[in-house]
Formats: structure tokens, sequence, C-alpha cells
């Protein structure tokens, strides 16, 4: 057994967990992080083991969920039939192994690996990587727009539209690191967003500018928490430990520098770290709409007044 590959041998005991029913079709396999914890390996072989159960058809990645057991009766990976490629069908496969393990591990040959397909065959759809993960977005943002009209009420739609906006991105943790405010990809589906927000403060009046400053900061917040969720998904792969086990790990640092006596008030919270962003969005949303609210009404009464 020494000279097996440690990749085939967790490929094997998944294998036996498949076969004895104690993974049915449809259960998520481990993913590669928690492969990374359970056998002590590098993320680049938990990769593997991956790749490798759904190259043997007990395995697909399955969009906003992960790698799961393929039902028996599904049809195989491998497809011989170049030509049922469609861009639709690439950019799916991509979101899929961004959504499991990061974008840094999509490539063309590794989507053309996970669709049963040549490599050179995805260059027919899209020019490389950099088209390929422009695809990607669009579709996310695509499958994710606001309602029209939507409810009544400007907070409401605003409130709306961020929490769009933030569980698409707990959905999909690489999409936050591609939006930009300042030199945004060139996004319809993306730019949708922006519209829908302008018409949600259209009539409250406020000027051009202070509307698109407001259409700039309420995505901004959420991107910005979002943010923080991709970089803590990418420390774990890189670690192996999750949030929880590497702060416990530094307990002791922590509880060195909070007695000092140097930072009282974080003393106070007894090192405890807001996990909670959930909440965190809550509050932020709430006191900048509760703002804007005050500001629409002084507004009112300017207009008003004789």
């Amino acid at each position: 057994m020494d000279t097996v590959p440690p990749y085939l041998r967790i490929v094997a005991s998944i294998r036996d967990r498949i076969a004895d029913g104690e993974l049915a079709p449809g259960d998520r396999i481990p993913s590669a992080r928690q492969i990374v914890r359970e056998w002590g390996v590098a993320m680049a072989t938990a990769t593997k083991v991956l790749a490798t159960l759904r190259q043997e058809g007990l395995a697909e990645a399955r969009t906003g969920v992960g790698t799961v057991v393929r039902a028996p009766s599904a049809p195989p990976v491998r497809r011989t039939a170049e030509g049922a490629l469609t861009r639709r069908r690439v950019a799916e496969a991509g979101i899929a192994i961004a959504d499991e393990e990061g974008l840094g591990a999509v490539s063309m040959r590794r989507v053309a690996a996970d669709l049963g397909a040549g490599a050179m065959s995805l260059y027919r759809h899209v020019a490389g990587k950099d088209e390929l993960v422009l695809l990607m977005a669009r579709d996310v943002f695509a499958r994710n727009q606001p309602p029209m009209p939507g409810p009544p009420g400007w907070r409401a739609k605003l409130e709306l539209i961020c929490r769009l906006q933030w569980n698409t991105y707990r959905r999909h943790p690489w999409l936050p690191g591609l939006v930009s405010m300042t030199r945004p990809l060139l996004i319809p589906e993306a730019m949708a967003h922006t519209e829908w927000t302008l018409a949600a403060l259209d009539g409250l009046g406020l000027g051009a500018d202070e509307r698109l400053r407001e259409a700039m900061a309420l995505p901004a917040l959420v991107r910005g928490l979002a943010l923080s969720v991709t970089a803590e998904l990418e420390a774990e792969r890189a670690s192996g430990l999750t949030n929880q086990q590497w702060w416990l790990a530094l307990s002791g640092e922590v509880g060195a520098v909070l007695g000092t006596g140097r930072f009282p008030h974080l003393a106070e919270t007894d090192g405890q770290v807001a996990e909670d962003l959930d909440g965190v969005l809550d509050l932020g949303l709430t006191r900048h709409l509760d703002g804007l609210a005050l500001r629409v009404a002084r507004l009112s009464r300017q207009r008003k007044s004789p």
C-alpha cells in the first residue's frame, strides 16, 4: 500500500463508502477542504481525488452544491460527441469548479476534463480563460436578476437588491473578487443591478451625483463583507484550518496581547471574533438606510417649505 499514491488511497476509501451505501446518490462527497483535514494531504491531492471520482463516473459537480454522488442511471461523465458542448455548458462547468475549489482551480484543461472533452474543443466556444471567467460571471448574474418592478417603496427595493447580491456572493464566493466599482467588467447582467438600484432611488429628491454614489456605496458594503468570506475560504484551503480552528490555535497569543492592557475595549470582548457576517450585513444595511431615510425626509421638507 505504501507504493499506492495517496490520492488513489483516498479515492478507494470514498469509493467503498459509495459501494457500502454510506454515501447515497445525491449525497455530497467530502469537499477538497474536508479531504485535506480528514486525510492530512495537500489541496492539490484533494483536488485530484475529486477529479478522479468524476472521471470514474462516481461523482458529478452540481452548481451551488458541490461534488455529489452520481446516480447509477445518470449518463457517464465522458462524452465523445464534442458537438454537444455549448457556451452555457462550458460556463456551468467552470462555475461548479469555482464554487467548490475557488477560481484558481478553473482552467480550460480542467473544465474540458470535467466535461469529458478535449481541451482544444473548448476553444471553439470560448477564446481562453479570461473569456470563460467573464462568461461565468455573466451566467451567475443572469440567474440572479432583481424582480420587476420589485416591492413597493424605495427602502424595500434597496434592501432586496442588497440581499440578492449578498446571497449570490455567498453561493459563489469567487464572484466578488471580479466585481469592481471603479474598473468594472463589461457585464450587462451586473449593470442591470445598478440600473435597478438607480431606478429605486429616482424621485427621492437626490441629485444625479448623489444617486450614483448611493448606487455605489450599497453594493460596496455588500461586496466588502463578501470578500471577507472569500478570503476566509482561501485561507482555509491553504491552511486546512477552519476560521474557528485558526483562532483557537492563536488563542494563547491573542490572550497575551490583550493581557498587556493596551487594548482594554477589545479585551472586554474576551477575544471573540465577529463571525456572524449576516448579522454584520443586517446592522450595516439598517444603519445606512436609516441615514438615507433621514436625508430623504429632510429633502422632502425643504421642497415643501415656502
